[in-house]
């Protein structure tokens, strides 16, 4: 039926595991994004008669600045308990109790950016004339953009930075949550699920508001008993598609919906009945976004190389990227609870300021004939 045209997203987030490592695609992305662009900096600083030598500076100055702006702009503007409660955890990629390895999760792009900004300042203090601060700005932004297509790439295999319910063809179920969770469930230490498959249930009409009927086909292991099925099914399913899940689930009051059959091997297999909710992918918005604001600024650099006004490209990137991301919070689900009783999402009062000072640079490119000398 094409009006339940929609997209189950049921990636692993995470690359492989061997014991308690466990890497993410997200930091294969955001490393990605650095090798990459570094690649492309050097090509940028060869045609322009620069030297390459200072590609390597950078790329160390990009680094830091990121991680450190991007991670301190998440706790500050989102998560500032974490200064008293969890102050190690605001830097360290694992827990300890038990001991895991989890990424820092949790970074801002507004941080990013005012690390990046300041970072660039103090490179452009300790370099030789040829190398001011806008004219090394203008370059590194192009390379910002891509990296930041990446990353918001890594977001959606990671499920996070959802988009609000839709019911447009687009929209995406994000379902790998459930993956991960049930495959990793036990009953007395022994492993229940094998394997979890997702289903269009076209025999039911959809619900309001993005909610199209699911089904969940679940494979449990061998030796795996009827009485352990049922349990499994109606306590643990039953919590994580209510109550643990229902930003991507809409598990209704009462029991759960299941059919438990036996297969010919004689291993169980039970097919779930339930609505999942259909959501703007907007990490992939913001994705394509800032790979054609890539493509853009590449464009205009290539065009002008060493010739390239002062500011034109900052002033780009600043009103483009944060002027998408002002109006892409409006098709995005709130990242913490305080934002609800806000008129504007923090994503969209940090991106203000963001935008009027591109604006006001991007004035002073025009009004500034000077072009960058190599």
């Amino acid at each position: 039926m094409p009006i339940l045209s929609y997209i189950i997203w049921n990636g692993s987030p995470e690359m492989f595991s061997v014991g308690t490592f466990s890497p993410r695609w997200y930091g294969l992305f955001f490393a990605l994004g650095f090798l990459i662009t570094q690649q492309i900096l050097y090509s940028m600083y060869r045609k322009e008669g620069k030297p390459e030598k200072d590609v390597d500076t950078l790329t160390i100055y990009m680094v830091v600045a990121t991680l450190l702006g991007a991670r301190l702009g998440h706790i500050i503007f989102y998560q500032p308990e974490m200064l008293w409660e969890d102050p190690l955890g605001i830097f360290l990629p694992f827990e300890f109790k038990p001991f895991r390895f989890t990424g820092l999760q949790g970074l801002a792009s507004h941080g990013a950016a005012i690390g990046i900004l300041f970072a660039l300042w103090l490179y452009s203090r300790k370099r030789k004339p040829g190398q001011n601060y806008l004219q090394v700005v203008d370059r590194i932004v192009i390379l910002v953009a891509l990296t930041g297509a990446l990353i918001r790439l890594g977001n959606f295999f990671n499920s996070e930075i959802v988009g609000l319910p839709t019911d447009n063809p687009i929209g995406v179920v994000f379902v790998n949550r459930f993956t991960e969770t049930v495959e990793d469930r036990r009953i007395g230490g022994q492993e229940v699920v094998e394997s979890v498959e997702y289903r269009r249930n076209d025999s039911i009409p959809k619900g309001a508001n993005g909610r199209m009927p699911l089904s969940i086909y679940i494979f449990f292991k061998k030796d795996i008993q009827q009485s352990q099925a049922v349990t499994f099914l109606e306590y643990s399913v039953k919590d994580l598609l209510a109550n643990r899940l229902y930003e991507f689930f809409d598990e209704g009051p009462g029991e759960l919906d299941y059919q438990l059959t036996t297969q010919k091997d004689g291993t169980l297999a039970a097919r779930v009945h339930t609505f999942g909710i259909a959501r703007h992918p907007a990490q992939l918005y913001e994705s394509i976004s800032c790979l054609l604001l890539f493509a853009l600024l590449y464009g205009i650099w290539n065009h002008y190389k060493e010739k390239l006004p002062q500011g034109r490209l900052l002033g780009l990137f600043l009103i483009f990227c944060f002027g998408l991301r002002f109006v892409y919070e409006f098709l995005k689900e709130n990242q913490v609870s305080f934002e609800d009783e806000l008129p504007l999402n923090m994503g969209q009062i940090l991106s203000i300021p963001l935008v009027i000072a591109g604006v006001l640079i991007l004035i002073y490119s025009y009004k500034n004939k000077t072009t960058e000398t190599p």
